[in-house]
């Protein structure tokens, strides 16, 4: 079946050069060889499935393109593997990766191709979360070795704790695209009443919107480190790392504060490699 943009990458260098952008290729790289190829298949189907949720194709366009890859993902689970995903394929056997996270990516991508999200509840926004990264987790920590009941409680709350984390740091670029990710009983709690997203995070009481994403992203980093203070360290290094890195970007974006024009808070190379190392060699 031809992909075309949707179409998954071709070889682990394919998926790792995209990867070698993002925060997460640090954690990647400290890795042994078959879980660092693992992760790579999983972020190369995340970024492909994403890079249609996030396309200008008319909507119903990008909604049959994730459709396709509902039915892809069903068939490879049902050993009718696509041609194009043999490697993903291989990964998902080797480390028991389970059907119902890949559909709940999937899901997510749906809820941003479907409409743009604009100030959705708090019990939608956590289903957001749960699909578009906790869902992400569930997958990871199985290439990291954890157990099952400790791997799918970290996924639940350090993935929460990154998403959100990721809503507050792309404030301005989600509005300049139409979407508001910020929950409405907090724009309400601030007295907040448009949704209109560039209107929403120009408000003067912002910083009180967003006082309740923060405390929900602590407690979420809080009780991540809980599960993984209880975890052999060879098999939480990874998440260790995204974990301090998202950490120090919300402490950041704190110590910054709200007001416009906000910029944005990065961390350092130095920050990073000093993170990367203080948990790469436990």
């Amino acid at each position: 079946m031809n992909h075309s943009i949707s179409e998954p990458a071709q070889d682990n260098a394919s998926a790792a050069n995209r990867a070698a952008g993002s925060s997460f290729y640090l954690a990647m790289r400290i890795l042994p060889r078959p879980q660092r190829e693992g992760m790579y298949e999983i972020y190369g189907f995340c970024r492909h499935v994403d890079d249609i949720a996030d396309s200008d194709m008319p909507r119903p366009q990008r909604l049959q393109h994730l459709a396709r890859w509902r039915r892809d993902i069903d068939a490879l689970f049902a050993g009718e593997v696509p041609h194009d995903l043999q490697s993903l394929a291989r990964i998902v056997d080797h480390f028991g990766l389970r059907r119902e996270d890949f559909l709940a990516v999937i899901e997510g991508m749906e809820m941003d191709a479907a409409e743009d999200i604009r100030a959705p509840d708090f019990v939608t926004l956590d289903l957001y979360c749960d699909r578009v990264a906790s869902a992400v987790g569930r997958m990871s920590v199985r290439i990291f070795g954890m157990d099952r009941e400790n791997g799918d409680l970290l996924a639940h709350h350090l993935g929460r704790a990154l998403q959100l984390t990721n809503i507050l740091r792309d404030l301005d670029e989600d509005a300049a695209v139409g979407r508001l990710y910020l929950p409405r009983e907090a724009l309400h709690q601030a007295g907040i009443t448009e949704t209109q997203p560039t209107a929403a995070i120009s408000s003067p009481t912002l910083a009180k919107a967003c006082d309740p994403v923060i405390r929900r992203a602590r407690t979420h980093f809080a009780e991540a480190e809980k599960i993984m203070d209880r975890c052999p360290q060879r098999v939480i290094r990874a998440p260790r790392i995204m974990g301090a890195v998202y950490r120090a970007l919300l402490e950041g974006m704190v110590a910054r504060g709200w007001g416009a024009p906000r910029v944005r808070v990065r961390i350092s190379r130095p920050r990073l490699l000093s993170i990367a190392l203080r948990y790469a060699f436990v």
